[in-house]
């Protein structure tokens, strides 16, 4: 259930989906999409631009996400949504070189799927439905994030290769 992220970067890196349950940076699969368009209609570039230089400054300092206390309640919701979480952040950290083109993903069945750094860098995993691991079809889903193939999702993506 890990998916390694291997090739063309400075560290290799292995994502384990099972804990991204607990993890703050989750968004639950429902709103993923509909934030994401209407931000794209209401934001100008120099919003853009901001908030893109406000990523970058943040990322500099890395600090591990710190999951709050969770109540009974919300544990139980945790339990019973779909999330998806970005996967910018960690190709952050495993430092994509400069010189990569594009990447490959890799299916549990054996197939390969390419994808360009642009939409690896905006995708959505995928990770939880129900809030219950993807095992049949998993350990992640590749959903871009414009929601263009959230009825038909890449499945079972088991390693991300940089190219």
């Amino acid at each position: 259930m890990i998916v390694p992220i291997t090739g063309n970067v400075t560290y290799t890196i292995t994502l384990d989906p099972t804990v991204w349950i607990f993890d703050d940076r989750k968004i639950l699969l429902d709103e993923a999409f509909t934030e994401n368009k209407v931000d794209h209609d209401q934001e100008d570039e120099l919003e853009k631009a901001s908030r893109r230089f406000n990523q970058e400054v943040y990322q500099q300092k890395i600090n591990p996400p710190v999951n709050k206390s969770i109540s009974r309640m919300e544990g139980k919701k945790i339990l019973e949504n779909s999330y998806v979480m970005p996967i910018n952040e960690f190709l952050n950290h495993a430092e994509i070189n400069e010189n990569a083109a594009d990447a490959t993903l890799v299916i549990t069945n054996g197939d390969e799927q390419q994808v360009s750094l642009q939409a690896l860098k905006e995708c959505y995993l995928l990770f939880a439905m129900d809030g219950k691991p993807l095992k049949d079809d998993g350990p992640v889903h590749f959903l871009y994030r414009d929601g263009s193939n959230r009825e038909n999702p890449i499945k079972g993506v088991k390693k991300i290769i940089i190219n």
